[in-house]
Formats: C-alpha cells, structure tokens, sequence
C-alpha cells in the first residue's frame, strides 16, 4: 500500500521546484510514454529500477503501523504495491488519462478483478455477446454462480441495449472492437444508457490500445487492458491492467486485490515500462500495415468476407472513424472453403506465425473457432458470425510487402 504522494522512500529528484507529477501532468503524450512515473532511487539510475522484493522494512514499531494503517506512505508488501509496478501504474494513467490505475498479473485478472470488486449477488450486468473467449466464460458462467444476473446483447444494436437496462443494472462491460470480429461499438451512448441508471462501463479496450481509441473521454468509467498485447507488445510477459477513478479503486478495487492477490510481478512491470516507451511508433506503423494488408485482401477471389474498422466496408466504419484514431493492428477474414480451407491456408504460411496471442512486433495469426473461442456451442458461433473460415490476423512491424507475399505464397500453394 502506497500513498497518492507515490513511491516515498527513494529520491523523485526533481530538477525543478513542481512536484514530479506535476511536471508530468504538462507532458505531451509522447513525453509520457518515456518518461511518465519514473522516479530514480538515489543511485540516479537512467533506466527505471527494478525493485525484486517481497517485503520491506520500517525504521520502527510505529512507521510499521502507520503505513498499514494507510497514514503514512510508504510500501509494506509488493503484493499491495511495488516502487516498479507503481511506475509503470503511473506512466499507465497518464497515458490513459485516469486518476488511478492498478495492475495485475494478467490481462483476465484485470477483467475479472474490474467486475468482482463492485459486483454483488442480487446485481444486474449488461454484457455485449461479442467478447473474447474467457471474457465471455466470466459474464455468462461465473458471474451468475455469484447470483448476479447477466443480459447478453447484440454490442451494435443500441435498441437491444436500451431494452436491457434495468434499475438494479451495476455494471455494463463490453470490448470495442471485439475479439475476434472487430465489431464496433457506440461508447458514449452506451455509457449514456448506463448512467442513466446509475451503473458504471467497464471497457475492454485492448484492441484500441490507449492510443487509439480515449475511452474514458468517450464515457468509460473503468477500462482494463491485457498489458501483453501492444503494451509489451514483443511476446515477452504477462501483465494488465484497471484504470479509473481514485474513489473506486481506493473504497473498491484495492481491498479486492489486497486480499486475492493477482499482483502483478516487479520484472513484468519493468519489461512493461520498456514497451510503454516505444508504443506509440510500434503501433503507428502496426496500424499502417493492417490497413495496407486489409486492403490487399480484400481484392483477393479466396476470401469471402474481410473485416477491419478502417476500410470503408466495415459495417460501422463511419462509428470507428469517430471514435477511433485508427482501425487498429487486427485484421479478421473469412477464407472460402471453411475450416479445411482455413487450415490448409494457415499450414503453408512460412512468415506469419500461428499463434493465439496478438499485438505482437511479429504478425500473428489465429483460427479462433478452434482456439480462443473453441469453446462456445456452433449456434453460439454462429451468432457472432464466427464461422469456421474466419481467420484473425494480428499484423506486426514487418515489411508489409513480405506479409502480403506470404499471404499470396499460401493461398497459391492451397490452391495447387
């Protein structure tokens, strides 16, 4: 546990009178990435240190107490909070725009943490149906073994959310675009069906990356983030993230992690500080090329349908050129043929790589009805649009000539 004063105990080093987050707080972005929270122990180190404790220690008997008892700042155990992890939590906020962020061991514990510390039996949650795999097992089979009621909806159709909402509905979560069939949705009249009744919007924004797509500013009241997707965003570690107000994550969020403990690791949080530095030019150029690679697909005769937030066809490109700055590093395609045809594609790839993770510096590419979503029933698939041929391509720093020439390469050789 720490206090707002932050990471007491070793030099801030300050080189003007402004405390250090004042400072950062008139930082453009870009500056904050590299250099927001970072605060150097009194060896002056450059890069951030790496504070590999459980525990630490107290002067005496009485600051043991006070800082338990949350009047004195100061950390007591790395569970509850670490020097490094509350660097990478601050540089986080910042980025995000958020008076608070926590952050845990993965991008599912933040997830679930984000629900289950405000959620109680007898509550009301409205879900979008189109959700990632184990997001999705969270709404519709834990949450009710609590007695918290879940209603599934169509996340484009604002008349399906209008009629879900109820006076004991407390939380509304869904992820814009979705995993893995990038569907849209509106964020700000969401969130203003869901203050309407008193709930707070939980938003997956992963996809969007807090680059693209400000989802607090579009009305999000917490937003969580699988930190090892585009945050590493080198296929290294583990991490995520809450962030949202100070009152939640302090009455709510806090004694929730205290006690369950999905902490997130001090190395993992440092790894993590390293990828914040260079996010904004890795998914600048990642953007770039999930567009060209989009594009070129779409004239491709193997391919039934293609689906990327920036392409004039997407069906809610004109709600993503609003809210979003970019269509993002994920492109999702159906191959003709189905699975067998799927399969076979993926088989003669020789560049991208098979894999269920995304957000990668390397192009990655996925069949989520056999993966992340091998779970769900056929008729639950095929409420989605999930089809046996879709494909779901998370595109990396590459060349994109040569991801395009392997996407060639494959459909030719599937076709010999």
């Amino acid at each position: 546990m720490i206090g707002r004063g932050f990471l007491l105990g070793y030099c801030a080093m300050a080189k003007h009178t402004d405390s250090p987050e004042t400072q950062e707080e008139q930082w453009r972005r870009a500056t904050r990435l590299v250099r927001g929270g970072t605060r150097r122990s009194a060896h002056g180190e450059t890069s951030e240190a790496m504070f590999l404790t459980s525990g630490y220690v107290y002067e005496d008997a009485g600051e043991a107490e006070a800082r338990f008892k949350g009047d004195a700042p100061g950390f007591v155990y790395s569970r509850f909070g670490n020097p490094t992890v509350a660097m990478f939590e601050r540089r986080l906020a910042l980025l995000e725009g958020a008076e608070a962020c926590k952050a845990t061991s993965t991008g599912m514990a933040a997830v679930f943490a984000s629900l289950m510390a405000q959620l109680r039996a007898g509550d009301h949650v409205v879900s979008s149906r189109a959700l990632f795999g184990s997001c999705l097992y969270i709404v519709s089979d834990l949450l009710p073994r609590y007695g918290i009621e879940v209603t599934l909806v169509d996340g484009t159709d604002l008349d399906q959310w209008r009629a879900a909402f109820r006076p004991d509905t407390r939380c509304v979560f869904l992820e814009s675009p979705s995993n893995p069939g990038l569907e849209i949705i509106d964020l700000e009249a969401v969130a203003a069906m869901a203050h309407d009744v008193g709930a707070r919007l939980v938003v997956d924004n992963v996809f969007a990356t807090p680059l693209l797509q400000p989802a607090m500013q579009l009305g999000a009241d917490i937003v969580v983030y699988s930190a090892t997707k585009h945050i590493d965003g080198q296929g290294r570690c583990l991490g995520g993230a809450i962030l949202s107000s100070q009152a939640f994550v302090d009455d709510e969020l806090l004694p929730f992690l205290r006690h369950t403990g999905p902490s997130l690791s001090p190395f993992n949080a440092w790894v993590l500080l390293k990828g914040l530095e260079t996010l904004e030019l890795r998914v600048e150029r990642m953007c770039a090329n999930a567009l060209d690679v989009a594009s070129f697909l779409e004239g491709r005769n193997e391919i039934e349908r293609v689906l990327y937030p920036g392409l004039p066809s997407h069906p809610q490109h004109a709600l993503a050129e609003r809210q979003m700055s970019a269509g993002g590093t994920v492109v999702s395609f159906d191959i003709a043929g189905g699975k067998e045809a799927a399969f076979s594609f993926l088989n003669r790839l020789r560049l991208i790589d098979i894999s269920n993770n995304l957000g990668d510096s390397k192009s990655l590419i996925t069949h989520p009805a056999t993966t992340t979503h091998q779970r769900l029933q056929p008729e639950e698939r095929a409420a989605l649009r999930l089809g046996d041929g879709l494909v779901r391509l998370s595109v990396g720093l590459e060349d994109v000539e040569d991801v395009k020439s392997d996407i060639s390469q494959a459909f030719s050789g599937a076709n010999d």
